[in-house]
């Protein structure tokens, strides 16, 4: 009776489908009931006939690809040990679709099966030999390129980038990324010259225990793994530690030519005993900025001093000390001297009693006090005709931001002897005139600074004359002048850049500062003509030029562009 009705709710289904109730709407059947099946249309349709499939056989593709150039060929394998795509196909599996009892549908599908396609088979003898002898299937390895680079390579390559941007940090970090590089970056030779700065905490900060002796842990393991060839050793704000610092670096580096410690304090007298001690090849000491026991460096001096070529210092309390220790010849072969002051700092007034430097410095080549006020000192029963000045100096700077006194008799006290001058600077000096300048020894000047930086004085003075004598002794060999805020009238400057323009080489002069001149354009037109390695023009407040040329120029195709307007 249950099927007859089922038949029948069916029937009524195809007659009046839009009166009766599916079997969802009405009663639910039980779950072993199957379903009752929809009558087919009478009419008989007609089935397609499956046409079988057509195997293709296909070649099996090389793994390597040849290319011929012009003088070799080159097998290239087109194979990886990640990548099968070559040596399988993949076919798609066939899904079947399975209802559990809570009406959830679960896909299962086929693994898939992989058919690598049979190699073709070559019959010519010939071209089979030819590839199996091309063919040469290559071992899967796990090496990074880096690790393959020979260390002598990767020393080369590190020294590039030591050269310009230091040892630390950068052999540090690359030594950490494998063994090869590690070996590399301990090579001693990287580590000839080094700057440490201070790495571990902002400078003028309280340091704990345990980072002091991370700190002393780390300069003894690079004392003594790393500096064995070290040359140059510099630290920068230290404010502690600095004494442990160098005296292990002394103790442990007997090839030390040069010690830096700048803006650093707490340098001990101790330092100075280590390095007489063990410093023995120490030629270069330079303290500048930094806070240091003068009585130290004095007792270095005097028993040390012949050892040093280069000393570098900052003006401050006993300093006037140090220069009368080198007066009184503990350091005979000096090369170098440089007494600085930072320039917003008071004037610094410093004696100097240069008839003796000259006489206990014979080899010295540059002397340079930078915004320091020398005070020209004399001696009782000094004999002035026995020295012969400073015969190899090349360099003399005695520029300040302030105003100077010195004159023309005090500078040619000094350079009398001087002809191989080759960098005069002087600014700030304004008793300074053309005339004395004109009278000094040396023919070869390369650079004069003559420019007055200070406010109070700039245009109260009247008019100079006279800087044509400087310009036509040496055009020849003057590569940079500055005279900023220099008075001279716009005639003595018109011959004055006439006569550098009458130079032999045109490709002498560099820089040229005319900054708070007169200058006029006519002679600005002479002077940019005629150089060609013009790379540095100031013509910043200048009053006597049009707008929009008052500015710094910077580069020859700028300088040349200033050209094509002023035409």
């Amino acid at each position: 009776m249950d099927s007859f009705k089922a038949e029948s709710q069916e029937g009524n289904e195809v007659a009046e489908p839009s009166t009766s109730k599916t079997p969802d709407q009405g009663t639910k059947k039980p779950a072993s009931q199957k379903p009752a099946l929809k009558r087919k249309s009478d009419v008989p349709q007609k089935k397609k006939a499956i046409k079988p499939k057509k195997r293709v056989s296909r070649s099996a593709q090389l793994g390597y690809t040849v290319h011929e150039g012009e003088d070799m060929l080159l097998v290239i394998s087109s194979t990886s040990q990640y990548n099968s795509s070559n040596w399988t196909t993949q076919r798609k599996g066939n899904k079947k679709k399975k209802l559990t009892e809570n009406k959830k549908k679960v896909i299962q599908i086929k693994k898939k099966k992989t058919v690598r396609p049979k190699p073709k088979v070559v019959n010519n003898p010939a071209v089979k030999e030819k590839e199996e002898l091309a063919f040469v299937p290559q071992e899967p390895t796990d090496n990074r390129w880096g690790e393959s680079v020979p260390e002598e390579v990767l020393v080369n390559i590190f020294q590039m980038v030591v050269v310009q941007d230091g040892a630390v940090p950068f052999l540090c970090r690359v030594g950490s990324v494998c063994r090869l590089w590690n070996a590399a970056a301990s090579s001693p030779v990287l580590w000839r010259r080094v700057t440490i700065g201070y790495c571990w905490i902002e400078p003028r900060r309280s340091q704990l225990p345990k980072t002091e002796k991370k700190i002393k842990d780390t300069i003894d393991w690079l004392a003594q793994h790393r500096f064995s060839q070290l040359r140059e050793f510099s630290l920068c704000h230290w404010i502690k530690n600095v004494s442990y610092a160098v005296e292990v670096v002394s103790r442990f580096c007997p090839h030390l030519h040069s010690l830096t410690l700048s803006y650093c304090s707490g340098v001990s007298e101790h330092v100075f005993q280590s390095l007489g001690v063990h410093s023995r090849a120490l030629q270069s000491i330079n303290l500048q900025y930094s806070e240091f026991q003068v009585d130290g460096l004095l007792t270095f001096l005097e028993t040390h001093g012949r050892q040093l070529r280069q000393l570098l210092f900052t003006c401050g309390l006993k300093t006037d000390g140090l220069l009368a220790a080198i007066t009184k010849g503990y350091c005979p072969d000096l090369e170098f001297l440089e007494i600085n002051k930072k320039l917003d700092a008071k004037e610094c007034e410093l004696p100097v009693y240069i008839q003796g430097l000259q006489t206990a410095c014979p080899k010295l080549k540059t002397f340079r006090m930078l915004n320091v006020r020398p005070l020209h000192k004399t001696m009782r029963n000094a004999c002035t005709d026995s020295t012969s000045g400073f015969p190899l100096l090349e360099e003399l700077c005695i520029a300040t931001t302030s105003y100077s006194y010195m004159t023309d008799k005090e500078l040619w006290d000094i350079l009398f002897g001087s002809t191989k001058l080759r960098v005069l600077d002087l600014r700030g000096c304004s008793r300074i005139t053309p005339l004395g300048l004109a009278a000094l020894p040396c023919q070869e000047l390369e650079c004069l600074f003559w420019g007055q930086y200070f406010s109070s004085s700039i245009g109260l003075s009247t008019p100079k004359k006279g800087l044509h004598l400087l310009t036509q002794k040496w055009n020849q060999t003057l590569q940079q002048l500055d005279i900023a805020n220099q008075l001279f009238s716009e005639d003595d400057l018109e011959m004055a850049m006439s006569h550098l323009t009458q130079a032999t080489d045109a490709d002498t002069l560099r820089s040229l500062n005319l900054s708070g001149t007169r200058i006029t354009p006519p002679a600005l037109r002479s002077i940019i003509s005629q150089t060609t390695s013009l790379n540095y023009l100031n013509l910043s407040s200048c009053r006597y030029l049009p707008r929009g040329m008052k500015r710094i120029y910077r580069g020859q195709e700028d300088i040349r562009q200033l050209l094509d307007k002023m035409e």
